[in-house]
């Protein structure tokens, strides 16, 4: 996403971001729960409290890097910690723990729009309104990319053959890198942007 803010543009960017990272994070560490892992709840991150989710290099160095030099913060929260050996339903259920994520930036984004539609875009609360409800989507599309780590890799890799599965676990390690550079280099091309727009015209 591309920003050139104003003070209340950074607040409002900052307070959105916030909370759909802390739910989306959250809710991942709960559907693990819910499938018998206890692994992120032992580690606090069944928690509305941003703090919990925050990782000092991914969520604060290097947006603000990104930015200053590309103009487009890049950012990702502290990954949820899961053992999958104690997950229910083996590879499904670890796919349904990184769909509650992007899905629960989905239920954010419908819940906005239905509060737009009433108090209208011509305000500071719509005018807030429409940024949350845009990161969001951003955050639900983006986060359902197949390409480790990001969730949609999860459930990829539930149907995967096994020969793909191998391959997915190959590029893991540099999957986080594969990701910066093509969201630098323009490798997701205009795809994402329609996408984004898509479901935007859908909820408004």
């Amino acid at each position: 996403m591309n920003v050139g803010f104003s003070a209340v543009d950074l607040i409002i960017f900052v307070v959105s971001l916030l909370i759909a990272m802390t739910i989306h994070e959250a809710m991942h560490a709960y559907v693990g729960l819910q499938l018998g892992d206890t692994t992120a709840e032992e580690q606090g991150r069944i928690s509305l409290n941003p703090l919990r989710h925050i990782d000092p290099i991914y969520t604060i160095v290097l947006p603000v890097i990104t930015y200053i030099l590309f103009r487009a913060p890049i950012l990702a929260a502290k990954p949820v910690p899961f053992n999958p050996y104690r997950v229910r339903f083996g590879e499904w259920g670890a796919a349904l723990i990184a769909l509650a994520g992007p899905l629960s930036n989905f239920g954010l984004a419908v819940v906005a729009s239905i509060i737009l539609r009433i108090v209208g875009i011509d305000t500071f609360i719509g005018y807030a309104l429409a940024q949350f409800l845009e990161i969001n989507v951003l955050l639900f599309i983006f986060n359902l990319i197949p390409i480790p780590p990001l969730d949609g890799s999860r459930v990829l890799f539930a149907f995967a053959p096994e020969a793909l599965q191998d391959l997915m676990r190959q590029v893991e390690p540099y999957g986080m890198y594969i990701i910066f550079a093509l969201v630098l280099l323009g490798g997701f091309g205009g795809w994402l942007d329609s996408l984004n727009q898509m479901v935007l015209q859908l909820l408004l």
